[in-house]
């Protein structure tokens, strides 16, 4: 009994012996990758290299696939045959994703998927691209994507929004690390607000995503992504630049990462601090590009309590001084026209994720707040110098407080078969205040939402997958819109149903189709377009909502093509994408042709009859090697009413008559981007890249009444050259100089209104006309 016993023991003793499969992950050049992903495929099981690239799976047997993945490189997988009490070695060499065809994206379903299976198209604009076009802010870098045009919409303040096949700024949801809380107001300014150096990648979703999002993703959504710490890195660097050979434009920025050895937890650091000086196109003493004084900083953190649950915090503070008019020197109310805005922003988020032990379940629960102060001037002399225009100047002074709550949880399961299930509920809260008591002028609006959706992806073969989701919405808004004499009041509490369906088809591995519908909608409420003020004739022009204002819906069908090869060092990609929105109730803002009796213009959002876009987004890129990278997009688009639509109306006034339009304004047919990369080696690179802007209508007040008049203007190439060297001192201390030239041949407006009289909103083309730079960064780059 006693030897049967013993003989028992041993055989268990054998059994639990356990083999593994080791080994060490590098990069084609020979260098480790820390921290990449080592997972056996089909199975939960899967470890982290460490920071030397080795790694170890345990209790692995028989014939298993092994694969490994980490941003930035190709997934790579290999099938070895693993005996019993052995113990293998198997190394692997990534080779670069140049193209990002195996990134990680969340935007597409609110899950991390990799780009090339989500549903959707997902484009994503990542920090090489920045750097390329020598990106300083947010507003900079997103032109170079497919749908994506962003304007000046203001000499005075530099107001710019994004437009996301061809629907205005307020169409489109902008997400800041995945949550809702960049408001109508930080929209106005908030896109140059944020500096490129804090983001990890901009993921762009085209078309319809209220089942996701709620209101305002008719266009779609831009998911902004800051830096998390992922390696002990720090880095400081600065770039002066010179614009239209007399304006100076200096940043500074730093970021440093700390990740603990067993990485369990991390912090990342970052800042930033811009000092622009006015430009003055034409010599009239009144500025084209405004004079801008930004600090930001900020902190992105993690820990895992277990080794199935983690909690992220995030953590940014943005102050911003920003003015444009003339006599920049003196008190704007002694001026004739100033545009001047304080900012002080604090954006934060909390984040708390679980994972079930076979990681097949993840529940998500969150909060994140944006809350802003600022202090604004709009208004001056308007070329006089009488009493009553000192007495009207020194109404121009106001203030606003925005904040904006979003709290959120969210569950998701993953089944064997792959399809995946997600459910969610979301409450978001936003009040703003805009108040400028001179001119009696008041925004005063809080909306708040609470959704809840669930979507489900369903994978019925490997080639076919489907995602139906839906979101239901119910929404009040109780808002106050005065100036002057005009008092408006919406209350209302309505509800929204917005569904979404989407499926692909993997013809071959490289070949596959997307298409799908969504429904989208927006809630009577002032964006932020209605919250900037322009200037027009010396005076203020204001913007206020109309009575009996319905809710805005639309329909978005899309349908693309999408060819992604890679062949050893060789990488491919070609996107052509069909779009068609139609929009119910659209808002349409329409100069009314009144006159406030304190000299002020008055426009009204209303409710259009109908309206359509349509058009196709097309995307080619192309590596051949690692020392090369080419990329080429564009959009053909169409914008139609479904009847004449009246954007100016008289009041009577000898001359004027209605203006009536059956397109949408300041929309090009046609508008696209390039970029050219040459890498040699280590030490050296050039990148060249432009965007082309295609003839528009744009219009241009010509009266104090706010009478209109329609310009054709030419196109615009846009081109930038830059050039950088890289010298690496040691593994801990590297230098990056950097030098170029921006809008190189001068592609810039050379018909802006002039005076203090001017239309200040009669602004179109690039930003800014030709800019030479030059750049150091020194630190642990990488």
């Amino acid at each position: 009994m006693r030897f049967s016993l013993i003989l028992l023991l041993l055989f268990f003793s054998f059994k639990s012996v356990s083999q593994t499969v080791s080994g060490k992950v590098t990069s084609i050049e020979g260098n480790s990758i820390p921290y990449a992903f080592v997972y056996l495929k089909n199975s939960n099981k899967g470890t982290s290299t460490n920071e030397k690239g080795f790694y170890k799976l345990e209790d692995v047997s028989g014939q298993i696939t092994i694969e490994v993945s980490y941003q930035g490189y190709r997934n790579l997988s290999k099938i070895i045959t693993v005996n019993h009490n052995e113990n293998k070695v198997l190394d692997f060499v990534l080779m670069e994703d140049q193209l990002g065809l195996e990134e990680v994206v969340v935007t597409a379903t609110r899950n991390r998927v990799t780009k090339r299976k989500a549903p959707v198209i997902v484009s994503t604009i990542k920090p090489r691209l920045l750097q390329a076009t020598q990106s300083i802010s947010m507003a900079d870098g997103l032109n170079y994507s497919p749908g994506i045009r962003v304007e000046t919409n203001c000499q005075n303040c530099g107001f710019t929004q994004v437009r996301l096949n061809g629907l205005g700024g307020g169409y489109t949801q902008v997400l800041l690390n995945s949550r809702p809380v960049f408001t109508s107001l930080i929209g106005v300014y908030g896109l140059e607000q944020i500096p490129t150096n804090i983001i990890e990648r901009i993921e762009v979703v085209r078309s319809g995503g209220s089942a996701l999002y709620g209101s305002n993703a008719i266009a779609g959504t831009i998911n902004v992504i800051t830096k998390d710490p992922i390696l002990n890195t720090w880095e400081i660097g600065t770039n002066l630049a010179l614009i239209g050979g007399s304006a100076v434009d200096r940043t500074l920025t730093f970021n440093n990462s700390l990740v603990a050895d067993d990485l369990n937890s991390g912090i990342s650091f970052f800042g930033n601090y811009r000092k622009r000086d006015a430009f003055d196109a034409n010599n009239d003493g009144f500025s084209e590009l405004v004079k801008i004084k930004n600090t930001t900083v900020g902190a992105n953190a993690y820990l895992k309590p277990t080794e199935k649950s983690k909690i992220s915090l995030n953590l940014a503070s943005i102050q911003e001084y920003r003015r444009g008019g003339n006599q920049l020197d003196l008190a704007p109310q002694f001026t004739d026209i100033t545009e001047e805005l304080n900012h002080d922003t604090f954006i934060g988020g909390l984040d708390y994720e679980s994972f079930s032990k076979d990681d097949s379940k993840k529940f998500e629960v969150y909060t994140s707040v944006s809350h802003t102060n600022r202090d604004s001037y709009y208004g001056g002399l308007g070329g006089a110098r009488t009493k009553q225009d000192s007495i009207t100047a020194n109404n121009a002074f106001g203030t606003t407080k925005d904040i904006a709550w979003v709290n959120g949880l969210q569950f998701t399961k993953s089944f064997k078969n792959n399809d995946v299930i997600t459910l969610g509920s979301e409450y978001n809260h936003t009040n703003t205040k805009d108040e400028i008591l001179g001119y009696n002028r008041l925004i005063d609006q809080t909306v708040n939402s609470f959704g809840i959706y669930a979507q489900y992806e369903w994978k019925p073969t490997e080639k076919f997958t489907a995602l139906l989701g839906s979101r239901f919405d119910n929404i009040s808004v109780d808002g106050i819109y005065k100036v002057g004499s005009i008092n408006r009041e919406i209350n209302v509490n309505q509800n929204a149903f917005s569904p979404r369906l989407t499926f692909s088809y993997k013809f071959t591995d490289a070949l596959k189709f997307r298409g799908g519908y969504a429904r989208g909608f927006r809630a009577s409420q002032a964006f932020n377009e209605d919250l900037h003020i322009s200037s027009v004739g010396g005076e203020p022009q204001f913007v206020i909502l109309s009575d009996n204002l319905k809710t805005e819906y639309s329909n978005a069908y899309t349908g693309s093509f999408n060819y992604s090869k890679s062949i050893n060092l060789l990488q491919m990609d070609f996107l052509i994408e069909g779009f068609y929105t139609t929009l119910e109730n659209p808002f349409t803002l329409v100069s009314t042709g009144s006159v406030l009796p304190n000299g002020s213009i008055l426009e009204e959002v209303r409710n259009g009859s109908g309206a359509k876009v349509y058009g196709t987004n097309f995307e080619f890129s192309l590596s051949p090697n690692p020392k090369w990278q080419f990329q080429l997009g564009g959009t053909l688009q169409k914008t139609k009413y479904d009847e004449p639509q009246v954007i100016f109306e008289t009041d009577g006034t000898a001359g004027e008559s209605d203006i009536i339009i059956n397109e949408f304004l300041r929309n090009p047919n046609f508008y696209g981007f390039l970029s050219t990369s040459w890498i040699p080696n280590k030490k050296f690179n050039m990148d060249l890249t432009g965007t082309y802007t295609g003839s528009m209508t744009v219009p241009k007040v010509i009266s104090n009444t706010g009478f209109l008049q329609l310009n054709e203007v030419d196109s615009f190439f846009d081109l930038n050259l830059k050039l950088e060297s890289h010298i690496d001192f040691s593994d801990n201390f590297m230098t990056t100089i950097s030098a170029g030239v921006k809008n190189m041949f001068n592609a810039y407006q050379n018909d802006f209104d002039i005076g203090p009289t001017r239309d200040s909103d009669y602004v179109y083309g690039p930003s800014a006309p030709r800019t030479f730079f030059i750049g150091v960064k020194f630190g642990k780059l990488h």
